[in-house]
């Protein structure tokens, strides 16, 4: 088997000599141009995607959306001098939809998005549609939408593992209607069906049966673009049954959507304001989102910073102290790896708590930030849904990643602080993050 060299590869983090003064144009959120992808793919008219996220996750989506008979240009203005920069500043890609068909195959990567948003979409092609990916989305868990969408009269051959790779054979059509899965897993179970539920004869109605459900911002960001678009959607916030969602069929609408900046990618900029006690500015920081990132502002405040929402964005500054956190983020657990390193960092214990989910994501992120940070000397306990961080004086060493974008963007938080960390396969940032050595540097002066 050859090895990518970027897999092997050691990046010296960068060492702040001082406070960091800098602002930051964070590139736009995954989770928003991979939904506006889908719903702009079954929509009735064409659409726009303005300033859209151009990373491994989001071009496996639009190539998969591709394989499957939707169109879509990507245009750039000529205010952009390159194609995808790092702030997506004059780029939009149109939407040209036109049915979804097979015979076709789907490369999922390991974007939790692609292999759980499309089975749904595929079911409604004329044709059968394979799906398959890197070796660590066979482990990630996908029985949730598997078994919904037999339920709802989908045939799928997966030979019994509720995991890729596997065919689902698409009809032209979805009968929709009820259906009950355990999501406790994986909000995306949710979102997936959710988003194609307008286009199933009956429309969908999903329920929830399940331990409690991680990550609902991401639920109520699918439910506010799925309005945006004309879809009629019933929720426990808006009146209906605890864990039940209603979506009922319709047509969807061409929009023409400026995506917002990653907040949550914003995260290891803000940490660096945090650590070194400096100031950071993230542009174009919406006043109102549903993305998980929002947390950020209240959680680096409770650990010794504070912020400012202003017309141009937000900006966030260091006191000089990091203090450490008792925190439930089963709400935000993308948030951990970030929160795990400022943590370790601090002046007192940290225990971030509701994040068992997270043994399943692109790695076992419990497990990896235990071991990583314990390697350059800090004390990182296992819990039964999350971690307690006691700091302890941290020292150099191979901070390694498992591929998994947040463990790198982690490991350069605390080489920030602490000399000598070198990061291991740096280059899988660029699964939601394009370019982030180079934003990274860049915030530094260098």
């Amino acid at each position: 088997m050859t090895v990518n060299p970027a897999h092997t590869a050691l990046w010296t983090a960068p060492h702040a000599s001082g406070a960091v003064d800098a602002t930051v144009h964070v590139p736009g959120s995954k989770s928003v141009t991979n939904r506006a992808l889908v719903l702009a793919a079954l929509a009735s008219e064409p659409g726009w995607l303005r300033r859209p996220l151009r990373s491994r996750d989001t071009l496996l989506m639009a190539g998969a959306l591709r394989a499957l008979g939707v169109g879509i240009e990507e245009t750039v203005s000529s205010s952009s001098s390159v194609a995808g920069g790092p702030d997506g500043t004059g780029e939009a890609w149109r939407v040209l939809p036109a049915g979804v068909r097979g015979p076709a195959t789907v490369d999922v990567g390991n974007a939790g998005t692609v292999m759980r948003f499309l089975p749904p979409v595929a079911a409604l092609a004329d044709g059968s549609v394979r799906f398959d990916g890197d070796p660590r989305s066979y482990e990630r868990p996908l029985n949730g939408v598997i078994d919904a969408l037999r339920a709802l009269g989908a045939r799928i051959d997966d030979d019994g593992r509720g995991a890729l790779p596997m065919t689902v054979h698409g009809s032209g059509a979805l009968e929709g209607g009820p259906v009950s899965i355990d999501a406790s897993s994986s909000s995306q179970f949710v979102s997936a069906l959710l988003l194609s539920g307008p286009r199933f004869n009956q429309g969908v109605e999903v329920r929830h049966t399940g331990a409690s459900l991680p990550s609902m911002p991401h639920i109520r960001m699918t439910v506010d673009m799925l309005r945006a678009v004309g879809a009629q959607v019933d929720t426990p916030e808006s009146g209906g049954e605890p864990n039940v969602w209603r979506v009922t069929p319709g047509a969807l609408l061409g929009r023409d959507l400026t995506i917002e900046p990653d907040l949550s990618n914003a995260q290891p900029f803000l940490a660096a304001a945090l650590v070194t006690g400096g100031k950071v500015v993230i542009p174009d920081w919406p006043s109102r989102t549903t993305q998980p990132g929002d947390r950020l502002r209240e959680i680096f405040t409770e650990m010794g910073g504070s912020c400012t929402l202003t017309e141009y964005g937000l900006e966030f500054t260091g006191s000089g102290s990091v203090h450490g956190i008792d925190v439930d983020l089963s709400d935000v657990g993308e948030l951990t790896p970030g929160i795990a390193a400022v943590a370790a960092l601090a002046d007192s214990p940290s225990t971030l708590r509701g994040v068992a989910h997270l043994r399943l994501h692109e790695t076992d992120r419990l497990a990896a930030l235990t071991k990583e940070i314990n390697e350059l000397g800090g004390d990182v306990t296992e819990t039964a849904d999350g971690l307690h961080i006691r700091p302890r004086k941290l020292h150099g060493g191979i901070f390694h990643t498992y591929e998994d974008h947040r463990m790198a963007t982690a490991g350069a938080i605390i080489g920030l602080v602490v000399e000598g960390v070198q990061i291991e396969n740096v280059a899988t940032t660029a699964k939601t993050l394009p370019d982030f050595p180079d934003l990274w540097t860049g915030m530094l002066g260098a």
